[in-house]
């Protein structure tokens, strides 16, 4: 499983990647195109071995064989096409699919780089329709978008060609007249559906952030007995997708219906002129079933060009999307020159006079000043919203600190390598999130070099071995999305493993030991006084016998730190922590009465 990044160079956008990618690989697409001109090449010469044979049966010089020779002749004319087409679309298929490969990896490393405010701001459900929609987009422009604009573009000129010098330069001309008009159509029209298809894209997104949002909720929504009112916001989604939808496909419809148009007047004007021609005896009546073979052909390239400008345009519409995703700049990133330091002790010195969201209109903590040393044990408890979680966020920088608030050994927070200070954290967040993946992957998530006996020894001392061993699958057993075929309890213990096994110099539990029992509860206490001797081990809780045994507790409230000492101290101060205990010490009385 990939791990953060660090890394905070600003990613190439969409287009330059395209550019890059397209050069690198110059050899392979000058084969393809070439290989497509061929086909092109072979192909025009069908109508030209039609002629001939139609002017040889006319003029009645026509013999077995040589009916066998036309026949031959055509027939190497038909296959040597599939061929060398084939090679080109193949090769530029896979070219395209290698693109939407590199693509799609690098906007998931974008977001892995991407500071956590970002996430608060947007939907997964539209970052994944970027993730699919756009990139299917652009990958289908560079693929059968690449196919049809070099087959159109050369079987456009080869045709042209092949009329100008084997039938008649006038007939050529005259015909093609109302073809001219395209061009400036497609100049005109193209701003257009292109912001259809934008707008298109932008529904898609909206209908997959509701479809994101009520699939992760769908325990309340089943219980709320509330499937109509997400059916009905699900409806809306889809009904505006329909909508924006059915603008790109009637201006789309419009251009591609010109085209047959355009041609039917050529060919009227082919039929007449050119049979005018034919009985005046300007031009053989083969060189006229030619030239009419020569027309199609001249018209299928010009609908192939209604294809590609379609293509084009919605993968203009998607480029332009991606590039607004990927020019997002990280808001925590690493420091220009990071201080020469490789490893952390665990000493925590943290002098926060204040700290607000980048998105919040008040500070959510207030004076906040406290020294942990290295080795030391500290609880932080306090009554929901008192700002637990967020102190303990900024340690790593999930939320970034002011500069010179939070020190690790000395050292700014600000001035260490992101991935020295992380890899010397190892977190556990209260919902205990796995991945979906088994129970061994999970635990082993930060060690790619943990053995069996590792994850069940890290296991063990969470107090989950005995269940793991009970599963019929050990540690291979899969755990679903979030760990959805797990409890509450089994998933805390499960990442309380993953961070023991990362033996990291501070070990943060926030709050990660509320869905254990108190017997589960002390057995994983005990192991942390013996295992975590000499490192540093935070513990954010509300249930206060997990911090009984800590070197100091900060007690918050209203975002300060409005008490501290050790448990019995604290006691002995008869405020807010006392009241706490009080109140919990007579719940558990009542609950065991």
């Amino acid at each position: 499983m990939p791990h953060q990044s660090g890394n905070s160079q600003r990613t190439e956008s969409p287009t330059r990647l395209l550019r890059q990618f397209m050069w690198s690989n110059k050899g392979w697409y000058a084969l393809s195109m070439l290989s497509i001109i061929a086909s092109e090449i072979v192909m025009v010469q069908f109508p030209n071995l039609l002629g001939r044979f139609t002017d040889a049966l006319s003029a009645h010089r026509l013999s077995g064989r040589m009916i066998l020779q036309y026949a031959g002749w055509l027939l190497l004319v038909g296959v040597a096409y599939v061929i060398l087409y084939g090679i080109g679309q193949l090769r530029n298929g896979q070219l395209g699919r290698a693109f939407e490969y590199q693509l799609r990896k690098r906007l998931f490393e974008h977001w892995e780089r991407l500071s956590t405010s970002y996430f608060r701001r947007r939907s997964i459900g539209d970052l994944l329709n970027h993730a699919m929609n756009d990139v299917r987009a652009v990958r289908e422009a560079l693929t059968g978008g690449m196919n049809l604009f070099t087959n159109a573009i050369f079987l456009l000129v080869t045709t042209l060609v092949m009329t100008f010098r084997t039938i008649s330069v006038r007939l050529t001309l005259v015909s093609i007249i109302p073809l001219l008009a395209l061009p400036v159509f497609i100049i005109w029209w193209g701003p257009r559906i292109r912001e259809a298809s934008k707008s298109a894209q932008e529904a898609l997104s909206d209908m997959a952030a509701v479809t994101e949002e009520s699939l992760s909720a769908i325990r309340l929504v089943k219980a709320t007995a509330s499937e109509p009112v997400e059916s009905a916001r699900f409806t809306e989604k889809v009904d505006a997708i329909v909508q924006r939808q059915m603008v790109v496909f009637r201006r789309s419809g419009l251009f591609q219906t010109l085209i047959p148009f355009t041609g039917s007047v050529s060919f009227g004007i082919a039929l007449a002129y050119g049979g005018y021609l034919t009985v005046s005896g300007q031009i053989a009546l083969g060189s006229f079933v030619a030239f009419t073979l020569y027309l199609a052909m001249l018209i299928t390239p010009l609908q192939q060009m209604g294809f590609v400008f379609n293509y084009f345009q919605r993968a203009s519409a998607s480029l332009k999307r991606l590039e607004v995703l990927l020019s997002e700049v990280p808001e925590i990133q690493d420091p220009a020159v990071p201080a020469p330091v490789t490893h952390l002790e665990g000493e925590i010195d943290v002098n926060l006079p204040a700290f607000q969201y980048p998105d919040g209109s008040e500070p959510v903590l207030r004076d906040i000043r406290f020294h942990v040393a290295a080795g030391q044990t500290v609880g932080i408890v306090g009554r929901t919203g008192s700002g637990k979680t967020t102190l303990v966020n900024l340690l790593p920088r999930v939320f970034n600190p002011p500069p010179g608030t939070v020190r690790m050994d000395g050292y700014d927070v600000h001035d260490l390598a992101l991935r020295t200070l992380r890899e010397a954290i190892a977190y556990v967040p209260q919902d205990g999130f796995l991945f979906s993946a088994t129970i061994g992957e999970n635990i082993g998530f930060s060690r790619d070099d943990a053995t069996p006996q590792m994850l069940l020894q890290a296991a063990e001392y969470a107090g989950f071995r005995r269940e793991i061993e009970q599963f019929p699958d050990g540690l291979d057993t899969v755990v679903g999305e979030r760990g959805v075929t797990l409890s509450g309890g089994q998933k805390q213990r499960a990442a309380i493993a993953r961070a023991l096994l990362k033996d990291a110099p501070i070990l943060i539990l926030d709050d990660s030991l509320s869905a254990v029992d108190m017997n589960t509860e002390q057995h994983i206490l005990a192991h942390l006084r013996r295992i975590r001797a000499g490192h540093t081990t935070i513990i954010v809780a509300h249930r206060l016998s997990a911090v009984r045994h800590a070197d100091f507790i900060l007690v918050l409230d209203g975002g300060r730190i409005v008490e501290r000492g050790r448990h019995e101290a604290l006691l002995e101060m008869g405020g807010l922590y006392a009241s706490m205990y009080h109140l919990q010490e007579a719940a558990v009385e009542e609950v065991t009465s």
